[in-house]
This record gives C-alpha cells, sequence and structure tokens, in this order.
C-alpha cells in the first residue's frame, strides 16, 4: 500500500488563480479581454509581417516568431484557467501536465534566447550599419531562429520527464493555476533537492547566455551612440532599441524572480501573481509596445486596413 501511494496520479487539482469566488467573474472578463487581445494582436503582427514587403527584413522576421512564441505561450495555459473558472473544472490529467509543462518550459526558453538573438540584430544594425544585410542575411536569420527554438525545446525535454518521473503522494492540489514546475515539487514524496538545484544551475545558465549576449550588445551601442556627432541618429538609434528593452525588462524581471531567486523569498501567491504577469499579460505587451511604438508597424497597418475598407465599398457598390 505504502508503494502505492508513492506512485505518479491519475491527475492533478489546480487551485487556480484565486481564492476568492466573489471576484471571479471579474477576473475572469479581465483575462478573457487580455487572452483575446494578446492572441489578436500577435496573429495581426504575423499576419502583416508577412504581407508587407517592407517588413521582410531580419528584426521583423525576428519579432515575427517572437509572436509565434507569444501566442503559444499563452494558449499553453489559459484556456484551461478560463474554462476552470467557468466550468468549476479544476482537474487536469498527469499527461495533459506533462504536455502543459514542455510547451510552457519550451516556450519560456525559446523567448529567452531569441530576445538575446534580437539584442545582437540591434548591434549589428547601430554599429555595423554597412555590413548589416550580409551579417544579418536570410541564412543567418534562419539559424538564429532554429537555434532559439531548439535550446527552449531542449530546455523543455530535459526537465519535464525528470518534474514527471518525481513521485507525487498525499494531496495532488496544485496551488498554482497551471502545471508549473516549483508549485508542483511541492508534492513530491521523495526528497528534491537535487532536482531543484539541478533545475536551478539550468534556468542561471538559460538567462545568463542570453544576458551576456544583451549586455555585450547594448554597452556597445551605448558606446556608438555616445561617438555619434548628430543628435538625430543617437535619437534613431536609442528608439530602434528602446523597444526590445522594454520587452527584455519585463520578461526576464518576472522569470528571474520565478527561476532564480531562492524558494526561500517565495509565497504560494506571489508566486501566482508573478506567473500570471509574464503567462498572460507579458504575450499582450509585446506586440503592443513593437507596435504602438513602430511607425513601419502602424503604416504596414493602416495600408493593410485601407486595403480592406476599399475592397469592401467596391464590393458594396458593386452589389
Amino acid at each position: 500500500m505504502a508503494m502505492k501511494n508513492r506512485t505518479s496520479p491519475s491527475g492533478f487539482i489546480l487551485l487556480g488563480l484565486l481564492q476568492n469566488s466573489r471576484v471571479t467573474g471579474i477576473v475572469f472578463t479581465v483575462i478573457l479581454v487580455i487572452f483575446l487581445v494578446a492572441v489578436t494582436a500577435n496573429l495581426v503582427m504575423i499576419i502583416l509581417i508577412q504581407v508587407d514587403s517592407r517588413l521582410h527584413t531580419p528584426m521583423y522576421f525576428l519579432l515575427s516568431q517572437l509572436s509565434i512564441m507569444d501566442t503559444l505561450f499563452i494558449c499553453t495555459t489559459v484556456p484551461k484557467l478560463l474554462v476552470g473558472m467557468v466550468s468549476g473544472e479544476k482537474t487536469i490529467s498527469f499527461v495533459a501536465c506533462g504536455v502543459q509543462i514542455f510547451l510552457y518550459m519550451t516556450m519560456i526558453g525559446s523567448e529567452f534566447f531569441l530576445l538575446g538573438l534580437m539584442a545582437y540584430d540591434r548591434y549589428v544594425a547601430v554599429c555595423n550599419p554597412l555590413r548589416y544585410p550580409v551579417l544579418m542575411n536570410h541564412k543567418v536569420c534562419l539559424l538564429m531562429a532554429v537555434g532559439a527554438w531548439f535550446g527552449g525545446s531542449l530546455d523543455g525535454f530535459l526537465l519535464t520527464p525528470i518534474t514527471m518521473n518525481v513521485p507525487y503522494c498525499g494531496s495532488h492540489n496544485i496551488n498554482h493555476f497551471s502545471c508549473e514546475i516549483p508549485a508542483l515539487l511541492k508534492l513530491a514524496c521523495s526528497d528534491t533537492s537535487l532536482y531543484e538545484t539541478l533545475m536551478y544551475i539550468c534556468c542561471v545558465i538559460m538567462l545568463l547566455i542570453p544576458i551576456s549576449i544583451i549586455s555585450a550588445s547594448y554597452t556597445l551601442i551605448l558606446l556608438t551612440v555616445h561617438r555619434m556627432r548628430s543628435a538625430e541618429g543617437r535619437k534613431k538609434a536609442l528608439t530602434t532599441c528602446s523597444s526590445h528593452l522594454s520587452v527584455v525588462s519585463i520578461f526576464y524581471g518576472a522569470a528571474f524572480y520565478t527561476y532564480v531567486l531562492p524558494q526561500s523569498f517565495h509565497t504560494p501567491e506571489q508566486d501566482k501573481v508573478v506567473s500570471a504577469f509574464y503567462t498572460i499579460i507579458t504575450p499582450m505587451l509585446n506586440p503592443l509596445i513593437y507596435s504602438l511604438r513602430n511607425k513601419d508597424v502602424m503604416g504596414a497597418f493602416k495600408k493593410i486596413f485601407t486595403r480592406c475598407s476599399s475592397t469592401q465599398k467596391e464590393a458594396t457598390s458593386a452589389a
């Protein structure tokens, strides 16, 4: 019987984002709106980059990959959260939990690497503009995208099997709205300190590699900007990098808290709030930051909108 209790369960129960049921309706509405805005904004960004030839550049190619990651990222956890808030069904099967962990870790790892590579793209654009077409050609962009996806999936393939093979017993209630590894490991029957240490080292490395690229790139960018004599040139260079820096600060700050800050500094409620921020809010903010502060994207959107309006008017007139 004791051996049976130490086997992996058939499923878990996600306790959700909030314990106060009186505000569930309001929170559900807010999350649903954010989810729809995030998915719509990212899909629009992907479509604009594909259909507008002016956006067929390395920077926008990498940005389209970021939008794909954000769309998959928010779709990994939020639909289950929304369904649970409406139906009250909070159970998640063992297999579904494993799939969620794999997709979650793959997306977050892929974004880590992609944001670092996007910093290198900005470095080449500002510091080596004449060599930009050579250093950031189509083949290089494809390799960068494949590298980011591969690095993220490696994280998922490494951490998911180990997490799901840990013996769980007793309560199967996960004090979270998704199968996030730190919350899941609290239900383990065995000592997971070695695995948690290995996961900590893995996450630190996953953060250090892109952060090193970002730090080196922006140090060189700032030195180049400082040597520029033209005020207009400085403004243009800083504007080019400001959107990326905003996204990096938001995403890495939340990820650092979750995966690098020691567990002694965490509380379940804080973990859920921070996780909700970069799981739900960040995928919405990323396309808005890049689109609202980018004349090329806004110009492409207006062009497509005008074309669609003209087509609709012609169809109405013909009818």
